[in-house]
């Protein structure tokens, strides 16, 4: 029996890769999954190793109407040629294109994951101009699935889209945690060693560890900020900085970068394919994020033993339980990041606490195979 075909769409391939890991090589074995993404070299190399089939289609993460326009009827042709029973997009951009392009085509099922909202911290025009977008896309779709419970009541909240359309699935996140892949087995005491050596880092230090873009959104201003006041007083601890600058999208404060580049307790590694080595040479992952959908960052620290300090936002604030794995901060309170980060540091007691509970808490909500099985669950639902 042919198998129906299923398309997943993202802006950039890097969605697919990172955010989606393992969940399109799972799906091929129910449906014929075809990807669809920019970057063709990248995502030809996402395909190979999921095992299926890509399809290059250039978007932009900005607002550019004339590319975003040839991306829609590129799409739109494509749909019309394969006939998809279902289309199911990731991404802003690739959330509007991919589901105009679908209506259009007469694609009976359209699902949208929405994993963060861009729009909540845009102004003026522009906001108003994704508030549009986003309502669009929403009544393009049949189903929408926010991949927290925060998200679901802040889309219903602004009305996007009514509460019969919309569900989260499992416990929450887009492709769950692999517990077996994020474990501190995998590090031996001398392999960790050997990176802390070449970081300059001591057995006697604190390491706070940040993993994901160094933008303005994620908190990293208050961050530094608030690290730089620290280690006045511990000057044995260390800031570990994993992720790429992008300037060009949410520039970093010019302080904040003179602070990147001087401080010899900041350690700015840029992006690494394989963040667990850092991870297991940390003692608490900060998150400060202004907003989020739901982030992975946090469950991987978690499974890699790691207790967190978080922004008291949605995804992070349903992951992390206060008092139990980590610590819950306001958003952009350079303050309180600071007071949570020196309890972290000073109170042995809560920190070995946090840190026994850190894994368990991950793996009995948030195991990958959990997650797979229920958006599964969901595709056959609409057949």
């Amino acid at each position: 029996m042919r198998k129906p075909t299923l398309v997943r769409i993202t802006t950039v391939p890097l969605s697919l890769d990172k955010l989606l890991q393992g969940q399109l090589r799972f799906m091929q074995q129910y449906y014929t999954v075809i990807a669809i993404s920019s970057e063709r070299d990248y995502l030809e190399r996402v395909g190979e190793r999921e095992g299926v089939a890509t399809h290059h289609l250039e978007m932009t993460r900005k607002i550019t109407p004339h590319k975003d326009l040839w991306a829609l009827l590129q799409l739109w042709f494509f749909f019309l040629k394969t006939k998809p029973p279902i289309v199911h997009t990731h991404t802003p951009k690739a959330g509007i294109v991919g589901m105009l392009a679908a209506k259009l085509a007469g694609v009976p099922h359209r699902l949208h994951t929405v994993a963060g909202l861009p729009l909540l911290e845009a102004q003026g025009k522009k906001r108003k101009l994704l508030d549009f977008v986003e309502k669009l896309t929403y009544r393009c779709a049949t189903h929408v699935y926010p991949n927290s419970n925060g998200l679901r009541d802040i889309i219903l909240d602004l009305q996007f889209t009514s509460p019969t359309k919309i569900k989260v699935l499992a416990n929450g996140s887009s492709n769950g945690i692999d517990t077996a892949y994020f474990s501190n087995i995998h590090f031996s005491f001398a392999q960790k060693a050997t990176l802390k050596e070449s970081l300059q880092i001591s057995d006697t230090d604190f390491v706070f560890v940040f993993v994901g873009r160094l933008v303005s959104d994620k908190g990293i201003n208050e961050l530094v900020s608030a690290f730089t006041k620290l280690r006045i007083t511990y000057p044995h601890a260390k800031l570990l900085l994993v992720g790429p600058l992008e300037s060009a999208l949410d520039p970093l404060e010019a302080t904040t970068l003179e602070a990147i580049t001087h401080c010899t307790s900041i350690h700015s590694v840029g992006y690494q394919s394989d963040v667990r080595p850092y991870f297991a040479i940390s003692d608490c992952l900060v998150f400060p994020s202004y907003r989020e959908g739901f982030p992975n960052v946090v469950m991987q620290a978690g499974a890699m033993e790691l207790p967190s300090i978080v922004s008291d936002i949605n995804g992070c604030n349903e992951i992390i339980v206060p008092g139990e794995n980590g610590l819950i901060v306001p958003a952009k309170s350079e303050q309180a990041l600071l007071e949570a980060m020196e309890l972290m540091l000073s109170e042995e007691a809560l920190r070995e606490r946090l840190t026994t509970k850190a894994r368990s808490m991950i793996v009995e909500r948030y195991e990958q195979r959990v997650v797979w099985e229920a958006l599964l669950e969901e595709y056959a639902r609409l057949r």
